[in-house]
Order: structure tokens, then C-alpha cells, then sequence
């Protein structure tokens, strides 16, 4: 699974980690429904998570796209608004659990959050 996360929000370090848990329960979730025996794989193998950046909306909406499009699971993370930033902000992309090359290919040239 990846998260992948808009850079521009500077988001605390707290709040971030609350939106990426959000994304990944999300499309744990979803894919418990459409897909179980990919889950069951993913999670028998150590549930692994890799939290990417991108620099805006623009390209967190593109990212969504093409997984959304590839029929990878995915969500889009549209926050409640009670803390830093404001309601229906979209902070963070999760796409997978699925396989790791078709989710490459859609996150692979991106930059890990350091």
C-alpha cells in the first residue's frame, strides 16, 4: 500500500499520521469487499505502507485517477475540518493493498516524506 500526501498542507506531523491511518483503514476496508484473497495476502505479508509526497491537489487528484482507472483499490482522504485545515480538504491518496507493480506504476517516481 501506498499513501501518498500533499506536501502543501504542511500538515504536523500528528496530523498527517491520522490522515495516512484514515487512508489505509479506508482501503483496508474496501478491499475486504472486492477483493479478499488480495488482502489476505497483503496483510499475511507483513501489511507493508510507504508514504509518498506530491505538491498539491493537482497531483494528488491525478494519482487517485490512474488508480482509480488501473482498478486498483484506492481512497481519497476529505478531511472533517476539526483541526489544522478546513472541511473537505483532501490530504491524502491511499492506493492498495494490490500489486506491487501495477501500484508502481502509478507511485513509483514519487518522493518519500522524510
Amino acid at each position: 500500500m501506498v499513501l501518498v500526501t500533499r506536501q502543501d498542507l504542511q500538515l504536523s506531523k500528528g496530523k498527517l499520521a491520522a490522515q495516512c491511518a484514515h487512508a489505509s483503514a479506508e482501503c483496508v476496508l474496501s478491499a475486504k469487499k472486492s477483493n479478499p484473497r488480495s488482502l489476505d495476502r497483503y496483510l499475511r505479508g507483513g501489511a507493508r505502507k510507504i508514504v509518498c509526497k506530491v505538491p498539491d491537489l493537482v497531483s494528488l487528484n491525478e494519482v487517485h485517477s490512474r488508480a482509480k482507472k488501473s482498478g486498483l483499490v484506492c481512497h481519497m482522504v476529505t478531511d472533517a475540518g476539526h483541526t489544522e485545515i478546513p472541511p473537505g480538504t483532501e490530504t491524502v491518496v491511499g492506493v492498495g493493498p494490490g500489486p506491487r507493480d501495477k501500484i508502481d506504476k502509478i507511485t513509483g517516481q514519487l518522493s518519500l516524506v522524510s
